[in-house]
């Protein structure tokens, strides 16, 4: 039987002859039916037409063919322009592979012939040093934030398990099961449902700070209708930019700077990585796809290392 979708798809494509599409068309033709039916996260729809656009825009204001005449030198062109705006290697290998999802798309429905994007070799993926929190750093913004239960919940939670921003603004009460007594017994942990990037979920432990932390704050948290964990003065869930400005707010009181809500995801994975935590273990608990991503955290945990030597010889 035909689906309504392969229905409404055949009929839009069956009125388009190749010579005659546009730029603007094969847009819309891709996110009509190729995102839809790739069930993609919203976020990841943004991107991908983002990045289209900005190839359409490029190629238009440099006067270059429409989807029928496209070269691989007119893509290439794209990429050094990246290149000259001084995008980083991070964002011009997700354009690079925006171009090829969007090429293939045309190429699996005979709107072009071939999908040269499969040519393009992306640049290299770059791996910066990370800004992690030294011990002094680290107690200066826990006692900076002590007076705020709810606040000091978020700085620690992130700093106990590594969690993103973006997961902890989507977490709700049932996500958090904690155990009946928290002590530091190692056996006696909590745990915490991840809603991941790119709907890679996971589960990871909560220890005795975290614990503690969460449970004083679900002391006093109000009884609202909705579930979301952390919850502003108005009793509305805390969005991503709430969540950093709090987090600001303390960085700024205890005297730090250049530090973010990220800051305390590598200073979570750089701890673990100087006290020797499995490099597999500490990729599924930040949700690391590659493990190369995690492996920078080795250079921190080296220098972190250093530090605390220096500062117990004080």
């Amino acid at each position: 039987m035909t689906g309504l979708f392969d229905e409404t798809s055949s009929d839009v494509l069956g009125t388009i002859r190749p010579e005659d599409l546009t730029w603007d068309k094969a847009l819309e033709l891709f996110e009509t039916f190729y995102m839809a039916s790739r069930n993609l996260a919203p976020r990841t729809r943004v991107e991908y037409r983002t990045d289209i656009v900005q190839l359409i825009d490029f190629l238009n204001s440099n006067g270059g063919p429409g989807p029928a005449e496209i070269g691989l030198s007119h893509l290439q062109a794209f990429l050094a322009h990246l290149d000259t705006r001084g995008l980083s290697g991070v964002t011009r290998r997700r354009k690079t592979a925006s171009m090829k999802a969007f090429f293939s798309y045309l190429v699996s429905v005979n709107l072009i012939p071939r999908n040269l994007a499969q040519q393009l070799i992306p640049p290299e993926r770059e791996y910066k040093e990370p800004r992690f929190l030294t011990i002094q750093e680290y107690q200066a913004l826990l006692r900076a934030c002590a007076h705020e239960t709810r606040d000091a919940a978020i700085i620690e939670l992130i700093l106990q398990t590594g969690i993103r921003l973006s997961e902890v603004a989507r977490l709700k009460i049932h996500d958090i099961e904690l155990p009946l007594r928290i002590n530091r017994d190692p056996a006696n942990t909590g745990s915490l449902y991840v809603q991941g990037k790119g709907r890679k979920n996971r589960t990871l432990p909560i220890n005795y700070k975290a614990g503690r932390a969460l449970k004083a704050w679900l002391a006093v948290r109000p009884d609202v209708d909705h579930l979301t964990l952390f919850i502003t003065k108005f009793q509305e869930p805390m969005g991503p930019r709430a969540i950093e400005r709090a987090v600001e707010k303390y960085v700024k009181a205890a005297g730090l700077h250049h530090v973010s809500v990220h800051t305390l995801r590598h200073t979570f994975a750089t701890q673990h990585v100087a006290h020797g935590t499995n490099l597999r273990t500490i990729q599924e608990a930040l949700g690391h796809a590659d493990l190369k991503t995690t492996s920078i955290y080795v250079s921190t945990a080296k220098e972190a290392m250093k530090r605390e030597l220096q500062h117990n010889a004080l």
